[in-house]
C-alpha cells in the first residue's frame, strides 16, 4: 500500500532503478518529527523483487554522513537527496549532496561514494571536478540525477527559486519583521516618487514584476544573497544562473568532460510563450531514457508536483509534457490548489519500469511539518505517442489489485486527509489546526480531526454486507460519515475516550470505490485503524 515501506519509515526524494531481478528505492532519510531535512544522517536502501512490489525488505544502511571528510561531529552534516548509477566498470556510484557547517552546502557541488553492488556499504570515492581540478559548481548544484546512456554517463543538476514555495514559507515573527522593513522601503521610494507604479493600494507593499521580467539589478540582489555568487561571476556565464543543467562525466566518474548545458530553465527566464510556463524547473532532477526519447523528471515551481519533459536528444530541445503526480492531487481532473487534498509541500522522485510496468515514485508530507516524508508510488502508463497523463495519490500503490475489506488497514494510509483549507508549505514545521498524521512511539495515527475533518481510502472492493470498525479515542462526541464513491452508506457514532477504543457500523455495496470518513461533532478525536 501506500504509504511504501513501513509507516515508521521516512524515506523521501525516491529514486527507483532495477538491477537485475530487483527494484531498489535510494532516497534520503528523514525522522519521525524531524525539525530540518534528512535529519537521521544516512541513507538506507530498501528493495523488492521485481515480480512482487509488496514485498519490500530494508537492506539495512549503505553509507553514512561520518564516512564524508567535510562531516563535522560537532554540528553534524545531512545527505540529500541521491541517485546511484552503474559505471562501465560494473560498480555503483552514489551521487549526492553534502550540507554540513563551513561548506558551500546544497549548492557546494556533488560528493560521490562507491560500492561493488546497489546495496552494499559504500565508501567515499571524491568530488565531482572540472578537467583544472576545480570543484564543478559553476551553476546551481543540487539534486543529482546520473544515467549510463549507452556507456556515455551523464549528469543531471540545477536549482531555481520557486515564487511559490518562497511564499509558502512560514510567516513567522521573523518573516514579520523582514515584511515590515520591506514595506518601509516601498513607502520610502514611493514618497520620492519611485514607486508610484509598484504599490499594493491595501498596505503599501511593493509589488514585484513577474519573475520573466524581473531587471537584472534585482536578480543580482538575489544571487549575492542566496548564493554568494557575485554580479561579475553571474555576468560570464553562458546561460542564467537557475536552471537544470547536464554534464558528461569520464570513467572515473568524478570529471566532468563536457560544458554545462542548459535543457530546463527556472521560473526567472521562463517567459509565457514557453511550454514550461506556470511549470518551470524548480529542483529534483531525474532522467530516464525510454524508447531512445529522453524523460527529464523534476518538481516544478509549483513544488508540490512532478512533471517531465522530453527530448530526442541528452543535452537539449526538451519541450514540456506534464505533471506526472501532486502530493495534493493539484491539477488532477482540473483540480485547483486551493481544493487540495492533503497539506502540500516539496516532492521529489521518478519513474521506473518494473516487470513490464511503469510506477512513479514520489513522497508524502506528514506531521506538520515538510521533514518527515514518506515514500509512495501509484501506477502509470506512457502512452504510444510518449505522453503520460497525471495520476492521482491512492492507498493501493503498487498493490496488486485494489484493497479488501477483511482484516485491518492502519488509519494512516489514507491517501487523502483535508478540512477543505490545507495549507502548502516549505521548510517549516506548522501549527496550524490542520489533521495530520503523526507518530508517537510506534504507533502512527491520524491526529487533530475535528468538524469537517475529510479522509479517504482509494480504492476498496466491495462485497455485500460489511462491517467497518473505527479504533479511535479523543475528546469529540459525534460521527463519523461513511461513504463509498460520494454517497453516503452509514454513521459511527463515537464517544469521548481516553484509550483506543472500537466503534462500528454495517452497510452493504457491490462495488469498487473510494472509501470516505468525514467527521461531524465536537472535540477532536484520533484514528488509529480500520477494521473490517
Amino acid at each position: 500500500m501506500n504509504p511504501l515501506l513501513p509507516l515508521q519509515e521516512y524515506m523521501p526524494d525516491g529514486e527507483p532503478h532495477v538491477f537485475g531481478d530487483r527494484i531498489y528505492l535510494f532516497g534520503s532519510h528523514d525522522v519521525a518529527g524531524g525539525t530540518k531535512y534528512c535529519a537521521a544522517e544516512d541513507y538506507v536502501v530498501w528493495s523488492a523483487p521485481v515480480t512482487d512490489m509488496t514485498d519490500w525488505r530494508c537492506e539495512g544502511q549503505i553509507y553514512r554522513a561520518e564516512q564524508d571528510p567535510q562531516y563535522d561531529a560537532k554540528t553534524g552534516g545531512e545527505l540529500y537527496a541521491p541517485d546511484v548509477v552503474q559505471g562501465n566498470d560494473g560498480k555503483y556510484y552514489l551521487y549526492y549532496n553534502f550540507v554540513a557547517s563551513g561548506t558551500d552546502g546544497f549548492h557546494g557541488g556533488f560528493h560521490v561514494a562507491v560500492c561493488d553492488e546497489p546495496a552494499g556499504k559504500y565508501e567515499y570515492l571524491g568530488i565531482v571536478r572540472n578537467p583544472d581540478g576545480s570543484i564543478c559548481n559553476t551553476y546551481l548544484m543540487s539534486d543529482p540525477a546520473v544515467i549510463n546512456d549507452d556507456g556515455v554517463i551523464r549528469l543531471y543538476a540545477g536549482w531555481s527559486l520557486s515564487m511559490v514555495a518562497q511564499a509558502a514559507h512560514r510567516q513567522d515573527e521573523k518573516y514579520a519583521d523582514a515584511r515590515a522593513k520591506h514595506q518601509q522601503e516601498a513607502k520610502a521610494a514611493e514618497g520620492a516618487g519611485e514607486a508610484s507604479q509598484m504599490t499594493d493600494a491595501k498596505d503599501g507593499a511593493r509589488q514585484l514584476p513577474p519573475p520573466w521580467q524581473m531587471p537584472k539589478e534585482g536578480l543580482y540582489q538575489v544571487y549575492q544573497m542566496l548564493f554568494g555568487k557575485t554580479k561579475e561571476e553571474v555576468d560570464v556565464l553562458e546561460y542564467p544562473l537557475m536552471g537544470a543543467n547536464t554534464y558528461t562525466l569520464a570513467d572515473d566518474m568524478l570529471t566532468v568532460t563536457s560544458k554545462a548545458k542548459r535543457i530546463v530553465e527556472g521560473q526567472f527566464a521562463t517567459p509565457p510563450e514557453s511550454s514550461f510556463f506556470g511549470h518551470a524547473f524548480y529542483e529534483a532532477s531525474s532522467i530516464r531514457k525510454i524508447n531512445g526519447k529522453y524523460y527529464f523528471i523534476y518538481s516544478s515551481e509549483n513544488s508540490n508536483e512532478l512533471c517531465y519533459a522530453t527530448s530526442d536528444f541528452p543535452d537539449k530541445d526538451f519541450v514540456y509534457g506534464g505533471t506526472i503526480i501532486s502530493n495534493g492531487d493539484v491539477g488532477y481532473e482540473g483540480r485547483k490548489d486551493e481544493d487540495r487534498l492533503n497539506m502540500t509541500a516539496n516532492d521529489h522522485g521518478s519513474i521506473e519500469c518494473v516487470n513490464g510496468e511503469w510506477y512513479v515514485f514520489h513522497h508524502r508530507q506528514t506531521n506538520r511539518s515538510t521533514f518527515s516524508r514518506q515514500a509512495c508510488a501509484e501506477k502509470v502508463v506512457i502512452k504510444e505517442d510518449g505522453s503520460i497523463a497525471q495520476v492521482e495519490c491512492t492507498s493501493e500503490g503498487p498493490n496488486r489489485g485494489h484493497l479488501q475489506t477483511e482484516g485491518e488497514y492502519p488509519a494512516a494510509v489514507c491517501c487523502n486527509l483535508t478540512n477543505g483549507h490545507m495549507p502548502h508549505c516549505t521548510n517549516t514545521m506548522i501549527e496550524d489546526d490542520i489533521p495530520y498524521i503523526t507518530q508517537k512511539e510506534d504507533e502512527v495515527y491520524i491526529a487533530n480531526i475535528k468538524e469537517g475533518t475529510l479522509f479517504a481510502y482509494k480504492y476498496f472492493d466491495f462485497h455485500g454486507e460489511t462491517s467497518l470498525g473505527l479504533v479511535t479515542r479523543g475528546s469529540g462526541t459525534g460521527v463519523f460519515e461513511v461513504s463509498l464513491a460520494g454517497r453516503k452508506v452509514g454513521d459511527i457514532a463515537v464517544e469521548p475516550d481516553t484509550e483506543w477504543n472500537v466503534y462500528e457500523c454495517t452497510f452493504s455495496a457491490e462495488m469498487t470505490a473510494d472509501l470516505t470518513l468525514a467527521y461531524k461533532g465536537t472535540g477532536e478525536r484520533e484514528v488509529l485503524k480500520l477494521q473490517f
